[in-house]
């Protein structure tokens, strides 16, 4: 079998047990090639010959999720939504920072719903939704006035140290890389063969 997803649907996971449904009610090739011709193991294969003959293609067929169904309806999720969008001071804390603790007492103030906190991530992971960490930032920052200092005055402390004999950090110095972005480097004179004149 050629290339194939690193994660399965449910629904490629039915069509590949009909698929190898078909192929036992026809009779022509073996557990183990059929095994072959749809990528799984020949346990597989005989599991879900058995199912087969005892529950027809129905068995073969996708169930419901299993898990404890979502306390909230739809609608609340989305109300809910409109809530964390408005802000963490809107909701009534000191600050504009989302933690699963205070979205489990907003879900309690306005849907006198109780959710472990914990249990929170994933919901709302699975909505597409994910709190992010603020990156610390100066207030005062100027990015022309970095950029000015980079060009004109970086390029005249480092002449300045070098002349002195001041070793610079590794940090500062540029690296040239050879070869595609991909690669990682290799240790200095470490050059491929076929590249040699």
């Amino acid at each position: 079998m050629g290339w194939q997803p690193e994660q399965w649907t449910t629904a490629q996971l039915e069509a590949r047990r009909l698929a190898a449904a078909r192929l036992l009610r026809a009779g022509q090739l073996s557990q183990a090639a059929i095994a072959r011709q749809v990528g799984v193991s020949r346990a597989s294969v005989t599991r879900w010959k058995q199912c087969l003959e005892r529950q027809g293609l129905c068995g073969l067929h996708r169930h419901g999720r299993s898990g404890r169904p979502s306390h909230l309806t739809a609608t609340q999720w989305r109300h809910l939504f409109r809530v964390l969008r408005r802000g963490a001071q809107a909701a009534g804390f000191e600050n504009e920072r989302w933690t699963l603790r205070r979205i489990a007492q907003v879900i309690a103030r306005e849907f006198q719903v109780r959710y472990q906190f914990r249990a929170l991530g994933p919901a709302l992971h699975a909505r597409g939704w994910s709190p992010q960490q603020p990156i610390p930032r100066a207030r005062e920052r100027d990015d022309a006035l970095v950029a000015a200092w980079l060009k004109r005055d970086w390029p005249r402390i480092k002449r300045g140290l070098a002349v002195a004999g001041v070793r610079l950090p590794s940090w500062t110095r540029r690296v040239t890389r050879f070869g595609p972005g991909w690669a990682p480097p290799g240790p200095h004179g470490d050059i491929p063969r076929s590249c040699v004149a």
